[in-house]
């Protein structure tokens, strides 16, 4: 069977690579495209992922249509060459659309209710929808849940072990006390620039840490010092962190998984499935307003101190279980 799957995203990465490791085991042939966007390229390098890339990021509302048409041309072109057939994506239109075109079946992960554009143009054209079961909407015939998030199908214990050799590397001690203060770029299709969290809130955050414990941080900030280290060491980093406190929900979510007291920091409370199912089953992990008296009070109230990482459930197997399935009805 031959398979096609899209990265849009870093954490797509993070998110597929065990499943195509899986599928390769099994003899399916896999094709990889990827977006030039942030560390996705690294990423796929760093675990040895051939690929083809099929765009870069493009901002402001012109450029991101040209950039659709000339992508969708581009996956196009690849997907009549690799003749696959099935074609999977992270609520991925090009994988979904493109998949009409070429006859192969579709299957799209999500988890991201409010991303409606990007739900507008793929879920009419993919052949099965899969999210976890506190997702909150529901697609019909169509939709299969499962129990966990997107994070925990990369943090099963089967498939991640932290690498203490990360910490030496960054001249950080084991027993050392330290927290890592992330900013996204807010330039994903479902981000608003009204909400992004403005960066005089990460300074004061970042001042009532300094104090306490070593501090990280990590993208655009501007304060405090940065240190060196790949993309890939990321989840080896949060690991042995005591705190991490930012706007990007991944992260989060990876964060609290694996045993840090995770704070994020967003206006989606109460909207979004996935955060209130980690707010009910992980005590580590809060949804907190982008405030700084909201913040500090949470950081307060928490002891500074890991919990055991959690137990997740192997969702890998399901996965890719999924994607041969709907290949063989083809």
């Amino acid at each position: 069977m031959r398979l096609l799957v899209d990265m849009g995203h870093p954490a797509h990465v993070h998110f597929f690579r065990n499943a195509i490791k899986e599928l390769h085991t099994r003899g399916h042939e896999v094709k990889v495209t990827a977006r030039d966007k942030d560390v996705t390229l690294a990423l796929l390098d760093a675990y040895e992922l051939e690929y083809e890339v099929r765009g870069t990021l493009s901002k402001g509302t012109l450029s991101k249509g040209i950039g659709m048409v000339k992508t969708d041309m581009k996956m196009l072109k690849i997907a009549k060459k690799f003749k696959p057939d099935v074609m999977a994506g992270i609520l991925n239109p090009y994988t979904a659309q493109i998949s009409r075109m070429v006859g192969a079946k579709s299957i799209t992960f999500t988890d991201t209710e409010h991303a409606k554009a990007a739900q507008r143009m793929t879920l009419p054209f993919t052949d099965l929808v899969v999210t976890p079961k506190a997702y909150l909407l529901d697609h019909g015939e169509k939709h299969v849940r499962y129990d966990g998030t997107h994070e925990m199908a990369y943090l099963n214990e089967k498939y991640f072990t932290p690498d203490k050799s990360v910490l030496e590397k960054l001249g950080i001690d084991q027993k050392e006390k330290f927290a890592l203060l992330r900013s996204v770029s807010w330039e994903a299709s479902h981000d608003r620039t009204d909400d992004k969290i403005p960066a005089r809130l990460f300074h004061d955050v970042y001042g009532y840490l300094e104090g306490k414990m070593r501090v990280i941080k990590s993208d655009e900030l501007k304060c405090g010092k940065d240190l060196e280290f790949h993309p890939a060491e990321v989840l080896d980093i949060l690991s042995y962190a005591q705190f991490y406190i930012g706007d990007g929900a991944t992260m989060a979510a990876e964060s609290a998984i694996l045993g840090a007291n995770s704070i994020y920091i967003s206006k989606l409370k109460g909207q979004i499935g996935v955060l209130e199912y980690l707010e009910r089953t992980l005590s580590n992990y809060r949804v907190v307003p982008p405030d700084t008296e909201s913040i500090i009070k949470n950081l307060d109230d928490t002891e500074f101190e890991r919990i055991e990482r959690y137990e997740c459930p192997d969702i890998i197997s399901l996965i890719t279980d999924l994607m041969i399935g709907l290949g063989e009805e083809r």
